[in-house]
């Protein structure tokens, strides 16, 4: 269908449900001067005209009976009080998100969410009612914002909030190939949004990529947390006088980023830590571009195994993920990290994997406590610091010093060489000249002695013995300065 096509039947559909007066106006507006559509939709309109209701009647009356049976949803054109359906832009296992047009005295584009028909349980309307009420008690630019609340003329319940205009966070850091640096500035917002619904006693049991939608804002990217709507509160005031939101014996989330513990099934022990397990899946397959377990695999095993794998199986750390990729899978990945694959291998392994593992911990009390924890660790690698999640050994504060200091020392590097060089010069020539001298010494010493020698020798030789000599030896035996 061309884009043409499509717009055709948009038009036609929203004219046909006017009324006969009110469609010239309409027409004229829509079409905005192209003749050839107007003419298009005049011909579909008097088709339809012509064809009556003959479609619509159904040949039996149990037909009929068995159609109003059917629950029919809001669909784009319909009106729910103020708020005009667009299109729809998103669908969960319980509500449906619409693109919406506000009017009245403020006009604006919004996202609105309905409860699907049919879906309208005690349960899932409760669940729903506290995500509007969780929604209604934050504050933050990371969170999505809650703006008007209401039923339909059938009784479900609906709210209405910020329009996101943006993708999932992986989407997004892929699609601009945003680095492994840039990658941990959007994973920190996210950190201080979730922190701040905690601190409202608020945990949100469902972060996974598809509820951080990322959108450019003023040149920066500005990830926003959506769908609160497995949320469940902390305190002792829940968001709703309906307090059984979740069933017992209920897989609530999403098995590729769910804690331990809400694999446990049992929901009165889950904390603000679950979403910190959480946290660290999606930290995990922002470095390596997976999750620590394969979401398919475990949608084959089954829910049984699910909890099992979830609950007991250690995963690989990231950087032995990475190491473990073909080397085509390799290079994509790091393609997407605009990086080469040793240098994004380098980057991950030590205190990412430590931080990561840290987030991932079986127990609870092993995890970070906050958000804010794991996002300061985050924080302090970026600036060279040292982190957390592993004791610090002299050496590791000595490279992280080295790091945050790369100037300072480089030119102590340097002098140090210069020095080592220069006292290694020194004491070559010193070494020589001592030789030098050493041997000088050496020759004196020797020289005097045999001076010493000869002179001992000569002085014990009178006249007597040197006319017995040779006559060529006699003139040496004995001389009158002698």
């Amino acid at each position: 269908m061309t884009a043409n096509s499509a717009r055709a039947i948009e038009i036609f559909t929203e004219a046909n449900e006017l009324p006969a007066e009110e469609r010239a106006a309409f027409l004229d507006q829509a079409c905005a001067g192209d003749e050839a559509l107007r003419r298009k939709i005049d011909a579909l309109l008097r088709s339809n005209d012509r064809a009556g209701d003959f479609l619509e009647k159904p040949p039996a009356d149990d037909l009929s009976e068995a159609r109003a049976k059917v629950p029919v949803g809001e669909k784009p054109g319909d009106w729910v009080e103020n708020y005009k359906l667009l299109e729809k832009i998103g669908e969960g296992g319980c509500g449906v998100v619409f693109m919406a047009e506000q009017e009245g005295l403020v006009r604006r584009r919004v996202a609105l969410k309905i409860i699907k028909p049919g879906m309208d349980s005690e349960s899932v309307i409760a669940r729903f009612e506290a995500e509007r009420q969780a929604l209604a008690l934050m504050e933050h630019p990371n969170i999505a914002k809650i703006f008007d609340a209401g039923a339909t003329e059938s009784g479900r319940p609906f709210f209405v909030m910020e329009l996101v205009h943006g993708i999932k966070i992986t989407d997004y850091c892929d699609q601009h190939s945003l680095t492994t640096e840039e990658r941990l500035k959007l994973f920190v917002q996210v950190c201080h949004a979730i922190q701040h619904a905690h601190q409202k006693g608020i945990i949100h049991r469902d972060i996974k990529p598809s509820n951080i939608l990322v959108s450019t804002v003023e040149g920066s990217a500005l990830p926003v947390v959506i769908d609160f709507g497995i949320a469940k509160a902390t305190t002792n005031q829940h968001p709703t006088d309906k307090t059984r939101f979740t069933a017992v014996e209920m897989l609530i989330g999403t098995p590729a980023y769910m804690s331990p513990e809400q694999a446990a099934l049992n929901t009165t022990d889950v904390d603000t830590r679950t979403d910190i397990y959480s946290l660290g899946v999606l930290l995990y397959e922002l470095l390596t571009g997976s999750t620590p377990f394969d979401t398919e695999q475990l949608l084959k095993v089954g829910l049984d195994e699910t909890r099992r794998v979830i609950r007991e199986q250690e995963p690989a750390s990231p950087s032995a993920r990475l190491s473990k990729l073909t080397d085509a899978d390799l290079t994509t990945v790091a393609h997407h990290r605009h990086s080469e694959p040793p240098t994004l291998l380098r980057t991950v392994r030590g205190d990412l994997d430590w931080i990561v593992m840290r987030a991932l911990e079986k127990e609870r009390a092993r995890r970070y406590p906050t958000a804010n924890g794991l996002a300061l660790n985050i924080q302090r690698f970026l600036a060279n610091e040292t982190v957390s999640a592993r004791p610090p050994s002299k050496f590791y504060k000595l490279q992280k010093a080295v790091a945050r200091n790369k100037v300072l020392f480089s030119g102590i590097v340097i002098i140090a060489v210069m020095l080592v060089v220069s006292l290694l010069v020194v004491s070559l020539s010193l070494a020589k000249e001592r030789r030098s001298r050493q041997e000088a010494e050496a020759a004196s010493v020797k020289s005097r002695e045999v001076t010493r020698f000869l002179e001992a020798m000569l002085n014990g030789v009178g006249p007597a013995v040197s006319r017995s000599w040779p006559p060529q030896w006699r003139h040496v035996a004995w001389s009158p300065d002698r």
